[in-house]
């Protein structure tokens, strides 16, 4: 679904990492083609799948049988840490985190830690005090167990929660998290009923108060 303007409120929020935050795509082409090419495999396809999913996951599902699946894993990481040429943020997302306050946002990535830092600093942006990372989960997305357990850091219920992503999978978790979801850029696919799509956060306001509590409450005008 997309709208010119609607008003959202929430209480925390909830950020995926590349796409959504983080413009990493020629680093992910380039390291995902070394592996189709390597193996002989769909690159195309692959590039379909593997957006916002574990790393380990994709090649679980396409090395060769009988391959060393951790050691691939571990590879292709070593290829994505080693190089920050093309990052950059998603337009507006610098200023939007800078609007939140910093007890109310956290980081939802499949990606682990080391490569979350070198592309978030890349990009010029802070990794949220809460966060969850590919070690943190025991399923990762589309399973909803990362932004679950996200919203707990947070204090929040999933209720009073927003999501930004951009991958069918990372968007299928926020669904299924009980989260509303928001889809960000070109490659959400098709979303699902009640999510919404924005382009990049360069229209987006955010506008924070206070309930009587003392609880940020946090308005987003899409």
């Amino acid at each position: 679904m997309s709208l010119t303007s609607t008003t959202l409120t929430a209480r925390g929020v909830l950020f995926d990492m590349d796409g959504t935050l983080v413009d990493s795509t020629s680093i992910v082409e380039r390291v995902w083609g070394e592996f189709a090419g390597r193996y002989g495999l769909d690159y195309a396809e692959i590039l379909r799948t593997s957006h916002g999913v574990q790393a380990i996951d994709t090649v679980r599902r396409y090395a060769p049988a009988g391959s060393d699946v951790e050691a691939l894993t571990e590879e292709l990481g070593r290829m994505e840490l080693a190089e920050t040429r093309g990052i950059v943020p998603v337009p507006g997302a610098v200023e939007l985190l800078a609007s939140l306050p910093a007890e109310s946002v956290a980081l939802v990535t499949s990606a682990f830690r080391g490569l979350a830092e070198v592309r978030m600093a890349a990009a010029g942006l802070t990794i949220p005090v809460s966060a969850v990372f590919a070690a943190d989960v025991s399923r990762g997305k589309p399973d909803p167990e990362g932004y679950l357990l996200a919203a707990s850091l947070l204090g929040v219920d999933p209720g009073d929660a927003l999501v930004f992503e951009d991958a069918p999978a990372g968007i299928a978790a926020g669904v299924a998290a009980g989260i509303r979801t928001i889809a960000v850029g070109p490659n959400t696919g098709e979303l699902p009923d009640g999510v919404l799509h924005i382009r990049d956060y360069s229209a987006i306001s955010a506008t924070v108060l206070q309930d009587p509590n003392g609880k940020n409450i946090i308005s987003f005008r899409l």
